[in-house]
């Protein structure tokens, strides 16, 4: 797809956060498999809920588009993913993999808030108002998510590991 316009960005962009999103529904459920902790794993579950909607979110802009969502590979997450499936795999202990699992997961929050962030700056320019709205609840759960890993990193997560190398 050769883009254009501001238009063709948007779709190519969407279709970005379309797969990255699929992507995600398949890395959360390990991740929230290897977690130690209670708290963690509810984050990751909670998260895989959200993902399910934001997939259904981004399949309603397409549809209102006439466009199909599929077509592109995001390679941006297929590293971080890739990334995260180390973490898995590493050596180490609970406490410490847990806060590495932290890191991955905030790792593809701060991905997925860029895309969004312009997504949706793309669909307010455009004049998709409904799509904009449906972009910024994206962006907003994104962000919770983020700083609801912060919170148990700093309060539980890494006080554990760091306890652990004493």
């Amino acid at each position: 797809m050769e883009l254009k316009e501001l238009n063709d960005l948007y779709i190519d962009e969407l279709k970005d956060l379309y797969n990255a999103e699929h992507q995600i529904l398949e890395a959360l459920p390990k991740m929230a498999e290897t977690a130690t902790s209670p708290k963690l794993k509810k984050a990751f579950e909670t998260h895989l809920k959200q993902t399910q909607g934001h997939v259904e979110r981004l399949e309603q802009i397409f549809e209102k588009l006439g466009e199909k969502p599929t077509g592109k590979v995001c390679k941006a997450m297929k590293g971080l993913v890739a990334e995260g499936a180390e973490m898995i795999k590493e050596k180490a202990t609970p406490e410490v993999k847990d806060a590495g699992l932290i890191t991955s997961a905030q790792r593809v929050e701060h991905y997925e808030m860029a895309g969004y962030g312009s997504v949706r700056t793309f669909a307010k320019q455009l004049g998709y108002t409904d799509a904009a709205a449906l972009l910024q609840l994206t962006l907003d759960e994104e962000q919770q998510t983020d700083l609801d890993l912060t919170a148990l990193a700093e309060k539980t997560i890494n006080v554990k590991a760091l306890a652990g190398a004493a």
